[in-house]
């Protein structure tokens, strides 16, 4: 039937088109891709041993290489030409710098980058090649059910304290992280417009309506002001994509009675399950609004305080943008390498910053730009959004029979824009679910550019295609197939080590003291598994320094060392690792050792006065008391002390009976600490009283001020700690 311009065009969108009776065989790579993003949001771990990124990871790596290969077998004897674009080159550029910087650069971090840029290039192609506009409602119904069964995850938590996914702050889904799950639900929301709004099917209207309100009522519930800002641009935009090309929609041919009840549906959908109180107790705690209306509110309103900018979140992230813009400014061109953000952050922080334990810095451009540099990074940035522009001043103009593009472009372009948003203040494109999304949002304007023509420079062009590639390329996604599998066992089985060997480690904490043998069992199933782990990915250093730490704790400084030194080696700019090391080696009386570093820790730090308390200990110990004297000195003389060098001061002054010393550092550890003067004032007054010093005047004196510090309940114990002769003075 020709095409009438007035008359709304696409496909049965009811629920029965999911299943058709007969799937067109050119659509089974599609179908594949449909059920990926159904499974990604929808499916978590339900256990500590595994996090949940890398589960979804793995689908998506299995379903774009699985759909991949059913396209390259069916094309196995083509001889005319695929489709290509210019868009995606962006993806293949990021990947070449990865996998160039493997050479300079971190090259593990660098490596996941490179299998990353690769995924995503492969699944815009993919998508670029079989999505059009009949078989695009099973990646609309796939994404829309996907975001359906994570809100109802995200809801059974916020109402009922769902535990079945390990997670932080609730409600986060499968996603482990709240902000995760609002940033994907957020950008998947055109979608599920695009799913109601060509819906036929009278009776699923109601239904689908309120899925669609359901999903916008779990956003809510996170309370992330990212995606709630976007939330806030998309309705507008929405609602005029909605009225300017209405006469493309289905939803025009409804009568106007089920027009005004879907209307009710969402309207009322949204406002009552917002007025639904939470019943997680975590939740109501927060004090930010019981209800996904209050909180949603709450959040948003949050931004306009002034606190927000100088104590809260924000702050924090300015931070971590301060100093990746220092890190931009001091690597301008190349960047610091792929993937190579959280290895060289550290120094570029301020001391007393502390964010050495992040691993992004919360903006997708920032990052990109860091690590990337300008020459890849900056002009891939200019070429995504200067096509997206373009891109929507082209849907803007479409007439005639290219209307019939308009929809799926402009809420494409939505969701694009709302990914976009989310990106300035999270890393959406780095988790496997929001970057599978902005992968398929660009190969839909691809195909779209390809159906409507568009023959200009970088845009869609004949790709030349003969048998032989699709061997070569069906023998290399196999390939890939495989490492895919390896890689996942492999991820797998570390995080099952080195979590368990973190589970294992708060236990036997607990029961170290009740029953001591189970601890050393425990303990040395502890050490078997951190070693196993480590030995399968030495590069993992979200947790293996949480079981050294507790390791320390315990006593054991050996096992400490080495899980700390396997953190250095793969993070070599962590001030604090090279001082928990430098602190173990010390205890281990390796002093040599300790000095190595020690030396570490001041090049990344060094006038922090840590590691000059570490140091002057060091240089004592090893029999160089006229230098850690001088290291001492010049500390105090400079003002440049922590409570850490003025124990060791103390210490050492009492060791060399050097009393000067000795009260010098108790004398500034009352000025500074005022909190501890009554202890200073009891150990100062001892010094006096010493038989070496013998100055009666002033250990009365010490031992006075510090009688009138200590509060009445304690004076006696005080006065307890007085040498016998001063207490009747007292």
């Amino acid at each position: 039937m020709p095409f009438h311009p007035e008359t709304p065009v696409g496909v049965d969108l009811g629920l029965a088109s999911l299943l058709p009776r007969r799937l067109d065989p050119a659509s089974w790579p599609v179908a594949v891709l449909a059920l990926m993003m159904l499974v990604v949001p929808a499916v978590g771990v339900p256990s500590e041993l595994m996090l949940q990124d890398t589960l979804k990871s793995a689908l998506v790596a299995f379903g774009v290489l699985a759909a991949a290969l059913v396209f390259v077998w069916q094309q196995r004897q083509r001889t005319a030409p695929l489709l290509w674009h210019g868009l995606v080159w962006l993806p293949l550029a990021l990947m070449v710098y990865a996998l160039g910087s493997m050479a300079w650069s971190h090259t593990y971090l660098a490596g996941v980058e490179a299998i990353r840029w690769f995924l995503l290039s492969l699944l815009l192609w993919l998508g670029l090649n079989t999505i059009t506009r009949d078989n695009l409602p099973m990646i609309a119904w796939g994404i829309h059910g996907g975001a359906l069964v994570a809100s109802v995850w995200a809801v059974s938590q916020f109402w009922f304290d769902l535990g079945l996914f390990p997670q932080g702050p609730m409600p986060a889904s499968t996603f482990i992280n709240r902000n995760f799950f609002a940033e994907y639900a957020v950008s998947a929301l055109p979608f599920s417009v695009y799913v109601l709004a060509n819906l036929r099917a009278s009776r699923w209207l109601a239904p689908v309506a309120l899925s669609l309100a359901l999903n916008v009522v779990a956003l809510m519930m996170t309370g992330t002001r990212s995606a709630l800002l976007a939330l806030l641009v998309l309705v507008p935009v929405l609602a005029l994509i909605l009225i300017r090309y209405r006469r493309q929609f289905v939803f025009v041919r409804w009568s106007r009675a089920k027009q005004a009840m879907v209307g009710l549906v969402l309207v009322a959908g949204v406002l009552g399950l917002g007025s639904l109180p939470s019943g997680n107790v975590k939740i109501i705690q927060e004090k930010t609004g019981s209800t996904a209306l209050q909180r949603s509110y709450l959040r948003a309103s949050s931004m306009t305080e002034g606190k927000e900018y100088t104590e809260r979140s924000f702050s924090i992230r300015a931070v971590m943008w301060k100093a990746t813009a220092r890190m931009m400014i001091a690597n301008p061109l190349t960047g610091v390498g792929a993937g190579a953000w959280e290895v060289q952050i550290p120094l570029y922080q301020r001391i007393g910053e502390g964010l050495e334990t992040d691993y992004y810095a919360h903006n997708e451009f920032l990052q990109l730009l860091s690590e990337y540099g300008v020459l890849v990074g900056g002009l891939f940035i200019a070429v995504l959004l200067a096509y997206l522009l373009i891109a929507a001043g082209k849907t803007w103009r479409l007439q005639g029979v290219d209307l019939a593009e308009a929809p799926l472009r402009a809420l494409t372009l939505a969701g694009l824009l709302a990914l976009l948003i989310v990106s300035n203040a999270g890393f959406p494109w780095r988790l496997a679910s929001t970057g599978a999304l902005l992968a398929l949002g660009l190969a839909i304007l691809a195909g779209s550019d390809a159906r409507l023509g568009v023959r200009e420079s970088f845009f869609a062009a004949p790709l030349r295609w003969r048998p032989g590639y699709s061997r070569a390329t069906l023998a290399g996604l196999l390939c890939c197939t495989v490492l895919t599998a390896y890689i996942t066992q492999q991820a797998a089985q570390a995080e099952r080590k080195i979590v368990g060997a973190v589970k294992l480690a708060f236990y036997s904490h607990q029961i170290r003291s009740s029953d001591p043998k189970l601890s050393e069992s425990k303990r040395k199933q502890l050490l078997q598994d951190i070693r196993q782990g480590v030995a399968i990915n030495p590069h993992y250093r979200k947790l293996t320094p949480t079981v050294a730490n507790n390791l320390a704790a315990s006593g054991d400084w050996a096992d400490a060392v080495w899980i700390w030194e396997s953190v250095a080696g793969s993070r070599p700019n962590i001030a604090e690792i090279w001082s928990n090391i430098a602190r173990g080696y010390t205890q281990l009386g390796q002093y040599d050792r300790a000095m190595g570093a020690l030396q570490q820790w001041q090049r990344l730090h060094p006038d922090a006065p840590g590691s000059t308390a570490l140091e002057v200990a060091l240089l004592n110990r090893t029999g160089q008391q006229v230098q850690a004297l001088q290291k001492i000195i010049g500390a105090y003389d400079r003002g440049q002390y922590d409570f850490s060098l003025l124990m060791t001061g103390y210490a050492m002054g009492l060791e060399t009976h050097n009393w000067p010393l000795a009260i010098r550092s108790l004398e500034l550890r009352n000025q500074t600490w005022p909190e501890q003067a009554a202890d200073g004032y009891l150990r100062l007054g001892k010094i006096y009283a010493d038989p070496a010093v013998h100055d009666d005047v002033n250990a009365l004196s010490a031992f006075r001020a510090g009688l009138m510090t200590v509060p009445a309940n304690q004076k006696g114990d005080f006065i307890s700690q007085v040498p016998l002769w001063y207490r009747a003075l007292l």
